[in-house]
């Protein structure tokens, strides 16, 4: 069970991953994002889900999959007063757009469409959109840019990356997913389920 993006600041992060990484485990997915948040409505605790390996961001986390891990997830992060505030549990998928955090996702996800957002400016531009070609040896991404210039950058230059929805003909795995009846980038996002503690 992997772990892309954390942000437990104010919360026990042991405790937390101790009552977290057993329940995703047993259902076999992955973290895209664990988030202690607020908004209008209080603290929120938000996970987002995908398969291990997954291409196709959503894929096989259905509504049912969600609300099974959110009711197991609410047991076990009340057995010890995990958390000590009142919050709400969502629990959903990345949606199509899926924030892209190590290198792996950028090289999983080659191919694909991106958002680039840099912390500086490249040629007078903080925001770069191409199509991921993967990750060399030395952890450099290469993005081949809309006019076909190919660049490479360190993770350290990046300071947000997304997926960019593209139409289905431009991804054949997401024609075949879609076919299948299964979710894909070419399906609405999924609500998450809320609980509220």
């Amino acid at each position: 069970m992997q772990i892309a993006h954390e942000k437990l600041h104010g919360l026990d992060r042991e405790r937390v991953l101790a009552a977290v990484v057993p329940v995703l485990s047993a259902h076999q997915v992955d973290a895209v994002e664990l988030v202690w948040r607020t908004d209008r409505g209080g603290w929120v605790f938000e996970i987002t889900l995908e398969r291990p390996g997954s291409r196709v961001p959503g894929e096989g986390i259905t509504l049912d999959l969600c609300s099974d891990i959110s009711r197991e997830l609410s047991a076990a992060l009340d057995v010890d007063d995990t958390i000590p505030h009142r919050y709400r549990l969502e629990v959903g998928s990345p949606g199509v757009e899926r924030a892209l955090y190590g290198t792996g996702d950028y090289a999983r996800f080659a191919g694909r469409s991106a958002r680039l957002k840099l912390k500086e400016a490249r040629e007078g531009q903080y925001v770069l959109y191409g199509v991921l070609q993967g990750v060399e040896d030395d952890e450099r991404i290469v993005l081949e840019l809309d006019r076909g210039e190919r660049i490479e950058l360190t993770l350290e230059v990046i300071e947000s990356a997304r997926l960019v929805f593209e139409p289905a003909a431009r991804h054949p795995e997401r024609d075949k997913a879609a076919r299948a009846g299964r979710s894909g980038p070419g399906s609405k996002p999924r609500r998450p389920q809320r609980t509220s503690r």
